[in-house]
């Protein structure tokens, strides 16, 4: 992808409607987590202390970058591979046998002496849930030369923070001149200033970016982004039901573009910014502009929160063009 002449990646051309631009393919190498996750409803969530009953178990295929891996092969299109780490357990069989369903190419995932990770979710009436994560193998995983070489034949490169920070500079220093890294800074933690320095474009929520900018939980997402931008040459600020919001360095001054979510009603909430991460990486694969990007995974993010688990509620290519073209033409019929 060119750049600009301050430096910063060239996103301004635009694509067709599925954030896509004619003549170009997407290869995307999602570097991150694979979780087995053990799910209850649960009719509120408990308080600390607190013991509530819940509903049957569910054992789902997740994690942050095996989700995000799917979201960017089934409903982002493109050309995926997973780098990761999994146990010698039927949780490991599990999650490969996930990511082949969703076209994720897993032959660099490595099997090592540790349990597979694991999530422990609850999902309340309304679709929230919240998680607590044994990391187990995801602590393993590395960046080794079989890694390396496909992480340099990508367009992008997906990390997340479930796995050690070193295997995410490892994966920044082996793509190749013109490849973006994608980074989700989530969980929230701190990161060190040459990780600053490599990141193209950072996907945060506002509670992550007000940990990362260092302001108040309170602050506006402009003002957030804005201080972001200050390390990073683009943000996009996720604001769940409120949608997203884009902003880029420029020149001139930042760019700020707001995108709309699309209504819905939710099921579960679970795995829903993984795939609107994955689709956001498969579309900029793509060369789309970082706002078209961002309504193309907005539509995948809202059809994933319609379906109960992670990977499981990941839609399809098709459905999510559908969807995102709707949004933008609403007279469209359907």
């Amino acid at each position: 992808m060119s750049t600009t002449s301050d430096g910063t990646p060239d996103r301004t051309q635009h694509g067709t409607p599925d954030g896509t631009v004619p003549g170009t393919s997407g290869r995307v190498v999602v570097v991150g987590s694979a979780n087995v996750d053990l799910v209850v409803d649960v009719p509120r969530h408990p308080g600390g202390g607190e013991t509530i009953l819940g509903g049957e178990l569910r054992r789902n295929p997740g994690g942050k970058g095996a989700n995000q891996a799917v979201g960017a092969a089934r409903a982002g299109g493109a050309d995926t591979t997973f780098v990761g780490a999994l146990g010698h357990d039927d949780a490991a069989d599990l999650l490969l046998a996930s990511l082949d369903r969703g076209g994720v190419r897993t032959d660099l995932v490595e099997r090592v002496e540790a349990a597979t990770g694991t999530a422990l979710i609850t999902v309340s009436p309304d679709g929230e849930n919240a998680i607590v994560v044994a990391p187990g193998a995801n602590s393993h995983v590395t960046v080794g030369a079989a890694q390396a070489e496909r992480i340099a034949a990508a367009d992008v490169v997906l990390a997340q923070l479930e796995i050690p920070l070193d295997v995410v500079r490892a994966a920044a220093a082996a793509r190749r001149p013109g490849a973006l890294l994608v980074l989700n800074a989530a969980p929230s933690r701190d990161l060190p200033d040459d990780l600053w320095a490599e990141v193209d474009v950072l996907v945060v929520n506002e509670h992550e970016a007000a940990d990362l900018a260092g302001a108040s939980g309170d602050g506006e997402p402009s003002v957030l982004a804005g201080l972001l931008l200050e390390r990073v040459p683009a943000v996009v600020v996720t604001l769940g039901g409120e949608g997203s919001l884009v902003a880029e360095r420029r020149a001139g001054g930042p760019l700020l573009t707001t995108v709309p979510a699309i209504p819905v009603e939710a099921v579960d909430t679970t795995g829903a910014g993984d795939t609107f991460c994955g689709v956001l990486a498969a579309a900029l694969a793509r060369g789309a502009d970082l706002p078209d990007a961002a309504r193309l995974a907005a539509a995948a993010g809202a059809l994933a929160v319609t379906r109960p688990g992670a990977q499981d509620a990941v839609p399809d290519a098709a459905d999510v063009v559908a969807l995102a073209e709707r949004a933008e033409n609403p007279t469209r019929p359907t």
